[in-house]
């Protein structure tokens, strides 16, 4: 039997990295609606879910609708 050299697989940076994952969407969706809140946006609600929700499923697709977000405003 041979002892594990590294550890354990997944310790603690695959906690911290699936908590920024978690964390990530929710703060960019927090910050969206409160500008689009702001700004008098009728669909801040809907630039919320679509950035949070994109970043949620796909990084770059959250990253995308934000750009698309900032452009439009």
């Amino acid at each position: 039997m041979v002892p594990l050299q590294m550890g354990l697989p997944g310790g603690p940076e695959l906690l911290i990295i699936g908590l920024f994952l978690v964390v990530v969407p929710f703060v960019m969706a927090y910050w969206v609606y409160n500008d689009a809140e702001k700004r008098g946006d009728d669909r801040a609600a809907f630039w919320a879910l679509a950035v949070g929700g994109l970043t949620f499923l796909t990084f770059f697709g959250g990253i995308l609708a934000l750009v698309v977000y900032v452009w439009q405003r």
